[in-house]
């Protein structure tokens, strides 16, 4: 008789979807009470073949055909559980809303089946039995808080040097105290719960073993582990040491509440696992239904109330805080009541899938901590960045953007990180595995799927933050060297001319584009990929757009060559003043196939590269200015030489112009003896964008040194001749043609020097 029953149990065994079903053919208290329940820990081969043996034929056989139904109706819901989004958020709905009526139902029986549960534990013992297991339960907290103690007087010096420190804006000292404290708590922790485990272990007999330890790990080191963590995040009695922003006010009562939380918890959990333990199934009363809902509630109280502590808490000390960081840190109390609510509809939905297994070590509440503490976390990266970036280089404009375009992009990588980081612990922590779960059912896929095309994302984000950052720190370690502002506002003294950036400085910005896009269509492509989405016809789809490209914007394939062969040539730099076939500008953007020009007065030509036939670059290393001055010809020339040596010499002692000056300004002789008089000239030397800066300096010394001696510019004059002038009979209609004919000549000369201008 028992081989038939054995046997028909193990085709039960065999012809069930998974082992996990194996356990779940074994009656439990509730189907046969004449039958002892046992718990899945206990579950053996012996003790299988003892459960077995005292059950008859007949009830072997209505316990087959009752699992093998549960199973058959299983997978029929399960074939069609394929309607997507629109089918899975209605069952969601249907599932939470029946976990709820169901324990709202059973709330007349919470009462006596934990009063059922106690009276189950003490059944089976002995008062002195009952009483010696408190006994021990007390004497291991007392052994182990003493073990602690010794173990906190070893370490006595460095919690002395903790709580004398006074630490004042330096992240570095503040986190190495804190991370010292947090290290000090806990090792007295493990300390504890060894000393207690030896304890439990070696004076309560094994089937109280058990007992002890969901006492010991939910009622006293959840809460205890989950203080030290409020204290090295939050530091609430410590303000100087205090790694998130807030007042004391809110870090106290957030430090307080978060022990309490942890405590509730653990005693939920804690019930839970007791009425197990002794014969009460986790759905029969629902009690874990409004423990749950009263941590939950905890939540969201504590999320409400210390809501400006919490906004604080994100916002973080920097001022330069984004508008999107100022309106996260505004919602992050509000987005932590969101989680809570999540949190409570995914574990109300796995209650009503029954699949009480996935609810094991608290893996609900852990992942609920994690995504509460995401945003708060993100605060203490932006001040590691701050703390762990190198200082600035240089001084100006350029620097100051370099370094806070480099610190941003350091704070982007290190979120990138973390989301990646809380993503794949959650996915590990839920058994959620691309490759494990590709043969499950639809919601196994999706949650694989989705996690790997989470995770591709982060990558290839990451890269891009990568890229972008060293990119642009090379650019500004150029441009500040060469001490080049591409934004100045009037490059080459209002202008034009100005001094241009590297080479290097003018392909950077491009090479930074194409590698940023071709991360880009990595990226998609690879996450598709990830979505089982057939990426082949898009690959043939490009091939095909690119022929065509190539065939029939031949002009664009001109220009993408001809500004390669322009850069690889060194024929313009980003910031240099050209001249292209007339259109003159500065060098404001380079790309694939155009150059931008900015004119000095403000306009902005556009050149495909294909259409320049030559450029004439006036910011390359050094130029020129040469200056012309008029004179009366009865001027001494030679003591006009002596005057811009002079001059000259004088520029080159202010550091200030010597600096710009690469050769002084000196005498050329004379240039030409024109109508009016003698035209000297005059040249110096100086930095590209600097000569006009110069130029007006010069001027101005010039005509302070001719004022000193005496010297005149030659004027124009208009001479008009008219016969019998010398006899003085002039009439009053002679006097107005002759004023007429001067100011014809007077404009018209005036219209000559404007047209040469």
């Amino acid at each position: 008789m028992l081989n038939c029953r054995s046997l028909l149990v193990a085709l039960a065994v065999l012809f069930l979807p998974s082992a996990g079903m194996a356990q779940s053919i074994l009656p439990t208290e509730s189907e046969d009470p004449t039958v002892d329940v046992l718990a899945d820990d206990e579950l053996t081969p012996q003790s299988i073949r003892e459960m077995v043996s005292r059950l008859s034929d007949q009830e072997v056989r209505d316990l087959l055909l009752q699992r093998l139904d549960a199973v058959a109706d299983a997978n029929s819901k399960a074939s069609t559980g394929d309607g997507g989004i629109f089918a899975f958020l209605p069952a969601v709905a249907a599932g939470v809303g029946s976990a709820v009526a169901e324990a709202v139902l059973r709330l007349p029986n919470l009462w006596d089946g934990q009063v059922r549960s106690i009276n189950s534990f003490l059944a089976k013992r002995e008062f002195n039995e009952v009483m010696r297991l408190l006994v021990v339960l007390a004497a291991a907290v007392l052994v182990g808080l003493a073990a602690e103690w010794l173990v906190n007087r070893f370490a006595q010096r460095w919690r002395q040097e903790i709580e004398d420190a006074r630490v004042s804006e330096n992240l570095g000292e503040a986190l190495r105290l804190l991370g010292l404290r947090f290290l000090l708590d806990v090792i007295g922790l493990v300390v504890f719960a060894l000393v207690a485990r030896a304890v439990v272990t070696n004076l309560l007999p094994p089937d109280e073993i058990r007992v002890g330890q969901i006492v010991m790990i939910n009622l006293i080191m959840i809460p205890r582990l989950m203080a030290a963590m409020s204290r090295f995040f939050i530091a609430p009695t410590r303000p100087d040491l205090r790694i998130v922003h807030t007042d004391d006010e809110s870090a106290r009562f957030i430090h307080r509440h978060w022990i309490g939380l942890g405590i509730v918890m653990g005693l939920q959990i804690f019930i839970v696992a007791f009425n197990r333990m002794n014969g009460v199934a986790v759905g029969e009363t629902r009690i874990g239904f409004w423990l749950n809902l009263a941590v939950h509630i905890y939540i969201i109280v504590i999320a409400i109330r210390a809501r400006h502590g919490l906004t604080m808490m994100l916002r973080g000390r920097d001022d330069d805080v984004t508008p999107a960081e100022e309106r996260v840190a505004t919602a992050y109390p509000w987005l932590v009541v969101a989680v809570s609510v999540l949190t409570w509809v995914l574990v109300e939905l796995i209650v009503s899938m029954e699949r009480f297994d996935l609810l094991g070590g608290g893996r609900h509440y852990i992942t609920m901590v994690l995504l509460i503490m995401a945003p708060a976390i993100d605060t203490m990266i932006r001040g590691l960045v701050g703390y762990l970036l190198p200082p600035m280089t240089g001084e100006g404009q350029v620097a100051e953007r370099a370094y806070m375009a480099s610190k941003r992009c350091c704070i982007r990588v290190g979120r990138t990180l973390m989301f990646g980081l809380v993503v794949l612990v959650i996915a590990i922590m839920w058994g959620i595995d691309p490759h494990d779960l590709a043969s499950q059912g639809v919601g196994a896929r999706a949650a694989a799927a989705l996690v790997e095309f989470l995770l591709v994302l982060a990558v290839g984000y990451l890269i891009w933050e990568m890229v972008t950052l060293w990119v642009n720190q090379k650019l500004a370690a150029e441009q500040t060297a060469l001490g080049f502002d591409p934004n100045e506002e009037e490059p080459g003294g209002g202008e034009g001319g100005g001094q241009g950036g590297s080479r290097l400085a003018t392909v950077l910005p491009l090479m930074r584009r194409l590698l940023q896009s071709a991360i880009i269509v990595i990226t998609v492509l690879v996450a598709l990929g990830s979505l089982n989405i057939d990426i082949t016809p898009l690959l043939a789809g490009a091939g095909i757009i690119g022929l065509a490209i190539g065939f029939g914007a031949q002009k664009l394939v001109t220009d993408v060559v001809s500004g390669a062969f322009f850069l690889i040539d060194d024929a313009f730099r980003q910031g240099e003043y050209v001249d292209v076939e007339g259109t003159v500008g500065t060098v404001e953007k380079t790309s694939i196939r155009s150059l931008t020009l900015r004119h000095h007065r403000g306009a902005v030509h556009t050149i495909p590269y294909g259409e320049i036939p030559k450029i004439t670059n006036y910011s390359r290393d050094w130029v020129i200015m040469k200056l012309k001055f008029t004179v009366p010809f009865d001027t001494d020339v030679n003591k006009i030489k002596k005057i811009f040596k002079k001059i000259g010499a004088e520029m080159m002692a202010v550091p200030e112009f010597a600096a710009d000056m690469m050769q002084p300004f000196k005498s050329q002789g004379v240039l030409e003896v024109d109508d009016v008089g003698i035209v000297v000239r005059g040249k110096f030397m100086a930095k590209p964008g600097k000569q006009f800066t110069l130029r007006k300096e010069i001027y101005q010394r010039v005509k302070t040194a001719f004022d000193e001696n005496d010297i005149q510019f030659a004027r124009k004059e208009v001479r008009v001749s008219v016969p019998g002038l010398e006899n003085g009979d002039l009439t009053k209609e002679d006097r107005d043609a002759i004023a007429a004919a001067a100011a014809e000549a007077a404009e018209q000369e005036l219209t000559e020097q404007g047209n040469k201008a």
